[in-house]
């Protein structure tokens, strides 16, 4: 099969920014501790939802990268 000529094949390095939020929670010893606290959240739960907001901003970022790729 041939690829179409208008269309262009994407960089296989911007999934590489779907890895970065799995290495950020892949051990959770690292940030299982109540201190620091952030408003009162324990740090477990403030560290996973910042990743959460991370994850959709590199999601973002992926998306508009290759959208027109």
């Amino acid at each position: 099969m041939e690829n179409s000529p208008g269309k262009k094949k994407g960089s296989p390095w911007w999934y590489l920014l779907a890895v970065i939020p799995c290495i950020g929670t892949l051990f959770p010893s690292f940030y299982s501790s109540v201190s620091p606290t952030l408003w009162g959240i324990p740090f477990f739960y403030w560290y996973q939802m910042l990743w959460v907001i991370i994850s959709a901003v590199l999601t973002f970022i992926m998306y508009r990268a290759l959208r027109d790729s």
